[in-house]
């Protein structure tokens, strides 16, 4: 089954910038080596960067790609306005021209753009959605802090039935590309 990965908004006004997410530095290497072993096995990979008009106006610093982030002329960009990675953005339409049907998501932030393209993935019927279990992050809030928040979705997605789709929460290491 051809896979993909797509790394979610590890940009610098939302990963760079004091405070940092919750294990930014080991988020960013984790994606690193999940990213590094897909373009090896031949797998394509997406970076898709959120924008808006209040901090992360397009090609601005803050909109950038996060300063760690190893980053190949092979891999994709996209651009998206709203948590929804495939919500009119040509995300579906570059999987599907890669034979793509089934997705590993990481990055930023697990409760918001991430659970919402992981959710998204298994509506639109792709055979299997993988969420990189410790390549995803998001910082402390006044009720519950980005540990928390990511343990709290590897449970809650990888416990969704109804879409009829397998979402495996699976630490990046152990991903088969």
């Amino acid at each position: 089954m051809k896979t993909a990965i797509l790394v979610i908004d590890m940009q610098r006004g939302l990963c760079d910038d004091a405070p940092r997410p919750y294990e930014a530095e080991e988020v960013t290497a984790r994606i690193n080596a999940l990213t590094e072993r897909a373009r090896g096995a031949g797998v394509p990979v997406a970076f898709i960067q959120h924008e808006n008009a209040i901090d992360l106006e397009f090609d601005s610093e803050r909109w950038q790609l996060a300063s760690a982030l190893n980053v190949d002329t092979r891999d994709t960009r996209i651009r998206k306005t709203t948590p929804d990675s495939f919500l009119r953005t040509p995300l579906d339409a570059w999987l599907s021209g890669h034979s793509v049907r089934r997705v590993v998501i990481c990055g930023y932030s697990s409760e918001f753009c991430v659970d919402t393209t992981t959710r998204r993935a298994a509506a639109l019927g792709y055979d299997e959605v993988v969420l990189a279990a410790d390549a995803h992050t998001s910082h402390d809030k006044p009720h519950a802090t980005g540990a928390f928040i990511r343990a709290h979705h590897n449970v809650t997605l990888s416990n969704i039935t109804s879409f009829g789709v397998p979402i495996r929460a699976i630490a990046s290491a152990e991903i088969d590309l």
